[in-house]
């Protein structure tokens, strides 16, 4: 039913020439690769080198060095991804700060580092110091007052809305693929889909420049995603610069594969987290030899951010937590339900964003991105800068929100009231009463959860870079924390109840509110990406507690469980579905009992197929079809009548063998005659020098009859990334699917607009 073989066409690809001529081989921009091709052309250009370093010394040190080229190519990324990331958070935090005052000693200096430096500083007022100047004192010298309070605000917004403004004029004139998190790009981009530019050195200067300022002016994003898509960048660039890679389409997904885990690395200073996102999560083709390279670049980029210390606290991140107390078996309870919390949010997120992101492509609301970036930066900037919760940077608001209270603790969340009595250890506080400030902040969350979940509504999918992941921490440590505070005063005031005496004794340590906002963070992320394994292992990295790994696991599965139940997909692949790129999902199941010759073209009522003959067409016969036709290749046939099948042949390398024949080789004209066959046809005396392209042709195409299931069509697509496969029946052709057909055929199945496959 299915016959595949070792893909030809590799080596020279033209008889008449030594070299193969440049160009060949590689894609046009928005086409699909062909993996298997790819993977042959990989093992001959093996097959050489490993041949020739027998001949001397040196092709054996040339074949050394092509062999440890992947090691080095994984040592680049590493170095360049883990810089960029250090860069970027040290100016993420100047930046941000610069909303609100500015240092007096060095401007360039974010408000801790300046009264770090100062030695007017006391413990109790360590947010205070005489170098450190807001925008009220350093303009009208006042600290306090209304007057004050107004031009510290409007300081705030403008600021805010510069930051923006610029973000989006410099995507918009430089590199309009640096918008969004790249993750759904990425994946598309991994599954064999070519877009060109998207991993360039522009998209790459201009992400990393605007990822700092859009963090920076306080709009509801993150800057995780989009380290993915910088790390990618920097993968495709070192890729370039080795042949083996840049010549192979297949390889060069390899190594992006590995970059991907390394931008997770350095994003949550995860390197296990890493490599696990980017087999769970982007990766289509994923083999053992990725997976150790993979490892590698996660951790010379973890290794590189470390030596940066951007936070200045020698760990990788800003939200970094330990805790002391144990969880209890009954605390699952409140687990879970913030496991359903993250599953509802994640789908009402999804479905809400895609509706508006729709609105968006479809309405004139698309064709002005700038307005659109200021309008939603001042809407954020408004309402943020009153509640202190949504003023401050989200990364600093999650580490709050996991915050265990200590003794020198002076955040509102942690205003309980003490025991004068107390006599115990600094990190083991017994439960005790919530005073005025946990009661303020409690409101002030839920106002500033409300404006969250909202406001990234409409962030997510502008036109300038947008991460996905700290918002939904974000989300889920707000509404975990508050679940956190809820249990603890239970547990402190209703001590005698059958749930808590067995655990919860007066004077003890028993609840912890932050480990209840890690586990809501887990949870909302979970929901709104669907990840399991890679997220629990992101988050216990992030932790470095192994106890908590059953209440991460509990709430993630849980939001899995809740938001598939309203719809399978994530947001990653909700957005590949809106913009039209032909992914085929490994995770989507195929039911339909249709067969291939259903989906095969031609249809009933169409014009029959475009094919060439193996030896009666002419050079002119084939520029005329290949101007009048698209497709990316023609069937060869032995002749119109008899149909039987002799191979493939790619419309690139037809056009490329034709231009180069005409230029290299004497006696070709418009109507000599092209043939596909070892020896050349009979030809009259006079006739013009036959063309033989036998090279060209792929002789073993991936074939099917067509009564196989598309079952095992859309399973043969998936597993060995095909971009067309033929129909024949008894050695005739019949028809071809492509990927585009399968799509299409699949929408259909799904009852939706086959035409929304097609990329937009």
């Amino acid at each position: 039913m299915v016959n595949a073989g070792a893909m030809s066409g590799s080596g020279n690809l033209m008889d008449f020439l030594d070299e193969p001529f440049p160009d060949v081989g590689t894609y046009e921009d928005f086409h699909t690769i062909d993996w298997l091709r790819e993977k042959s052309r990989d093992t001959d250009r093996h097959r050489k080198i490993t041949s020739k370093s027998k001949e001397s010394i040196w092709e054996f040190i040339k074949s050394l060095l092509d062999a440890w080229s992947g090691w080095v190519v994984m040592l680049l990324i590493g170095l360049l991804a883990g810089t960029l990331a250090g860069v970027i958070d040290l100016a993420v935090d100047w930046m941000t700060d610069l909303k609100e005052g500015v240092c007096l000693s060095a401007f360039w200096y974010s408000h801790e580092q300046c009264c770090w430096t100062s030695n007017e500083t006391t413990f109790e007022d360590r947010d205070k110091c005489p170098l450190w100047q807001k925008w009220s004192e350093l303009l009208v010298n006042q600290s306090e007052g209304a007057s004050a309070y107004i031009l510290n605000y409007l300081m705030y917004i403008l600021w805010a809305l510069l930051f923006a403004f610029l973000a989006v004029s410099l995507v918009r004139v430089f590199a309009p693929y640096a918008c969004g998190s790249g993750i759904p790009e990425i994946k598309t981009i991994l599954s064999g889909f070519i877009i060109r530019g998207y991993l360039g050195k522009w998209t790459l200067l201009i992400k990393t420049v605007t990822l700092v300022l859009v963090v920076s002016s306080g709009l509801s994003l993150g800057k995780e995603g989009p380290l993915v898509h910088v790390a990618c960048c920097c993968g495709n660039f070192f890729s370039s610069l080795f042949s083996k890679y840049s010549k192979n389409e297949g390889k060069r997904r390899e190594v992006l594969s590995a970059a991907a885990a390394a931008g997770v690395s350095v994003a949550f200073g995860a390197p296990i987290g890493g490599v696990l996102f980017s087999l769970e999560e982007v990766s289509y083709y994923f083999p053992l030899k990725t997976l150790w390279r993979s490892f590698f670049a996660a951790l010379v980029a973890a290794f590189t951010l470390r030596s940066i210390n951007p936070f200045g606290n020698s760990r990788l991140v800003l939200f970094y937590v330990e805790y002391h107390t144990p969880w209890y078996m009954a605390e699952l309870f409140p687990f879970i339900l913030l496991g359903v919390f993250g599953g509802l949010w994640g789908t009402l997120f999804i479905r809400c964003n895609i509706a508006w992101c729709r609105r968006r492509k479809t309405t004139k609301l698309g064709k002005y991105p700038v307005l659109e970036v200021i309008v939603v930066t001042a809407i954020t900037a408004i309402s943020a800068y009153p509640n202190p919760y949504t003023r401050q940077s989200t990364s600093e608001l999650i580490s709050e929100l996991f915050n265990d209270c200590g003794a020198l603790e002076s955040s509102q969340l942690c205003d309980y009231i003490n025991d004068p009595n107390m006599t115990r250890p600094v990190d083991d506080i017994p439960d005790r009463p919530a005073g005025v400030g946990v009661y303020t902040a409690m409101w002030q969350l839920a106002l500033a959860l409300i404006f969250k979940i909202v406001i990234t509504i409409f962030t997510f999918g502008m036109k300038i870079p947008s991460g996905l992941f700290i918002p939904s921490m974000a989300v889920g440590a707000m509404a975990g924390r508050m679940v956190g505070i809820g249990v603890e005063q239970l547990a402190y005031h209703h001590h005698d109840w059958i749930v808590f005496r067995n655990w919860c004794r007066p004077g003890a340590d028993c609840v912890t509110p932050g480990l209840y906002a890690m586990v809501g963070a887990a949870a909302c992320l979970g929901g709104v990406t669907r990840m399991t394994v890679s997220l629990v292992v992101i988050m216990f990295e992030l932790t470095g507690g192994l106890e908590y790994i059953v209440p991460l696991m509990a709430a993630a599965v849980t939001s899995k469980w809740v938001a598939d139940a309203f719809g399978k997909e994530g947001i990653y692949e909700a957005h590949i579905h809106l913009n039209g790129y032909p992914f085929l999902d490994v995770k989507d199941e195929f039911t339909h009992r249709t067969l291939a010759t259903d989906v095969m073209r031609p249809r009933r009522g169409e014009p029959p197929l475009s094919v060439l003959t193996q030896d009666s067409m002419t050079v002119e016969d084939v520029e005329t079809l290949i101007k009048e036709t698209d497709y990316n290749g023609f069937p060869v046939v032995v002749s119109r009548d008899s149909e039987r099948l002799i191979g493939f042949a790619q419309r690139r390398e037809l056009i490329l063998a034709i231009k180069n024949a005409r230029q290299r080789q004497e006696g070709i004209v418009s109507n000599s005659i092209m043939y596909f066959t070892e020896e050349p046809p009979e030809l009259p005396a006079n006739s013009p020098h036959p063309l033989k392209l036998r090279r060209v042709l792929n002789l073993s195409p991936f074939t099917v009859t067509d009564h196989t299931p598309m079952e095992t069509v859309v399973d043969i697509f998936r597993k060995l990334g095909l971009r067309q496969c033929l129909v024949t029946r008894s050695g005739r052709l019949l028809g071809i699917i492509t990927k585009k057909d399968v799509l299409r055929h699949m929408a259909q199945m799904a009852n939706q607009d086959p035409e929304s496959i097609m990329f937009n």
